[in-house]
């Protein structure tokens, strides 16, 4: 009597976390290789519009758990389940979304398409070097080839993209709000860089703040006294930030200015600070006011690092 072996199914893919953070989703290819067998799908060609950016990611498990985005969420189901087969299969591969794309039932909002570049993960020092650079607060970069089907650390480049048949994604630290003032307006800064994800670090004007100052961070600045902000605002600007705001009206920021010019500071120096602070104002309220702040600082991180 013959025994009839019931068939293998794949694993239905199951959303694990609805997080775009770089470093949490490498953290989740480790720890699902460690289990035994990851994916890494990059995104890594845009044809058109799209939701994210180049480099975005996704990882996926060999039990169908993913997280990450390529997408506005429209293809990720489908880029998991493609995973899945690379695992099955232990072979890379690269798979067209929308425009262009095979797949006629799958049709992205933008109109755009979309290729992504499925990794099975042989191993993960190249991602563990990517977190352990990323938790010293610098840059990182990773090449994959897809001849090769290899991803290693490489130093970063300036901007993710591909380069002789290979692709360079370039991993920065998150943002760091080095935040001064004893302000109403500093709480609501506080509170709002922090359910963005932001690193906030609140210092007083008499502490020493250099050590905590990098090319990816914005110093904010909400004094209502132009002498208690004086000496962090000489350390940011002798530092690299990306971003350098105070609060004030533009009367005040003429006296700044007077200053900062009799100290010996260089036009182009003093031009660096955005003041009065924010995107958008003037603002009435410290709500209003956080909210244009941050949006100044996200324009000015995407501007810096484009």
């Amino acid at each position: 009597m013959h025994q009839t072996l019931a068939p293998i199914t794949a694993p239905t893919p199951v959303r694990a976390s609805s997080t775009d953070d770089p470093a949490e989703l490498l953290r989740f290819a480790i720890d699902a290789h460690g289990l035994g067998v990851a994916a890494l799908a990059t995104l890594v060609e845009i044809r058109g519009g799209a939701a994210r950016a180049l480099g975005a990611h996704m990882a996926v498990a060999a039990d169908g758990r993913f997280c990450g985005y390529v997408s506005g969420g429209c293809v990720e189901a489908a880029v998991a389940s493609e995973a899945l087969l690379a695992m099955a299969q232990g072979r890379d591969r690269m798979v067209k979304f929308g425009d262009g794309s095979p797949f006629f039932d799958i049709v992205l909002p933008c109109g755009g398409g979309i290729s992504i570049a499925i990794h099975v993960l042989k191993d993960v020092g190249a991602l563990q070097h990517v977190l352990d650079r990323l938790g010293q607060r610098q840059a990182a970069g990773l090449v994959y080839s897809p001849e090769r089907q290899t991803l290693i650390s490489v130093d970063p480049p300036l901007r993710t993209c591909w380069t002789e048949g290979d692709f360079l994604t370039v991993y920065r630290p998150r943002t760091r709000v080095v935040l001064s003032g004893q302000t109403l307006e500093a709480q609501a800064v506080a509170r709002l860089a922090e359910a963005s994800g932001y690193d906030v670090i609140a210092v007083a004007p008499e502490r020493p703040v250099a050590d905590t100052i990098d090319p990816f961070t914005a110093v904010v600045l909400l004094h209502h006294d132009i002498d208690a902000e004086a000496a962090i605002l000489e350390t940011a600007l002798h530092s690299p930030a990306f971003y350098i705001g105070a609060l004030g009206s533009t009367r005040t920021h003429r006296r700044r200015v007077e200053r900062l010019t009799a100290m010996g500071f260089r036009r182009d120096d003093i031009g660096r600070i955005k003041a009065p602070i924010g995107m958008f104002g003037p603002t009435r309220d410290a709500t209003s006011l956080a909210l244009s702040v941050l949006a100044d600082v996200a324009a000015a991180r995407l501007v810096a690092y484009a």
